[in-house]
């Protein structure tokens, strides 16, 4: 890639990437999963992160043989219930400087497996809502991450080629959809204050 012209957009992930938002959304599952009596440890919480609520409830449903449990309507309480938290998310302020650097400089987009909702709301909170000409979240693809397809979207949304794209992402799953995209992939864990 030439440097001169490399990169011509960035794209961020949110959750855990430009907003310390992890440990509320771990809350929200500890309430709504102790509620429904669902099995769902922290290590795979994290393992999954990037993926859909609605995605990993059908998931666990299925392996703990809980035909009972609506995925749509299971997503939702827990987004209520992270909603309750959402005094106490903060920037991750390295990802954040990137960015604030590039304003006005480069295109720039979020590429979430969040609701537009949710995804909104934290951007708008952290008052940076606007310094991005996209926000792409799960309900603009069918292939969540792993699949390249959210970034791919952002890049298209931008009006840039995906391999003069540079994105940013906290989780392996979201790593491995930003290399697939044929992007620049930089794991925002190796230079920021240990896990989120």
């Amino acid at each position: 890639m030439p440097n001169e012209t490399f990169p011509r957009a960035l794209i961020f992930d949110c959750d855990g990437t430009l907003a310390d938002t992890m440990p509320q959304h771990w809350k929200a599952w500890q309430e709504v999963t102790a509620r429904h009596g669902i099995h769902f440890p922290e290590d795979r919480f994290y393992s999954l992160g990037g993926v859909p609520t609605r995605d990993i409830v059908r998931m666990i449903a299925t392996e703990q043989g809980r035909s009972d449990i609506d995925p749509l309507a299971f997503a939702k309480e827990k987004e209520e219930a992270y909603f309750r938290y959402f005094e106490h998310i903060g920037p991750v302020e390295e990802v954040v400087a990137i960015a604030r650097e590039h304003r006005g400089k480069l295109p720039m987009a979020v590429a979430s497996g969040g609701s537009r909702t949710a995804i909104t709301k934290v951007l708008t909170h952290l008052h940076i809502v606007d310094w991005f000409g996209a926000i792409v979240t799960n309900e603009d693809v069918v292939n969540q991450k792993p699949a390249p397809d959210i970034f791919l979207e952002a890049a298209r949304r931008l009006d840039v080629p995906p391999q003069f794209c540079r994105a940013y992402e906290d989780t392996d799953l979201g790593m491995d959809a930003i290399r697939a995209a044929g992007m620049d992939a930089v794991d925002i864990r190796h230079f920021t204050r240990g896990p989120r």
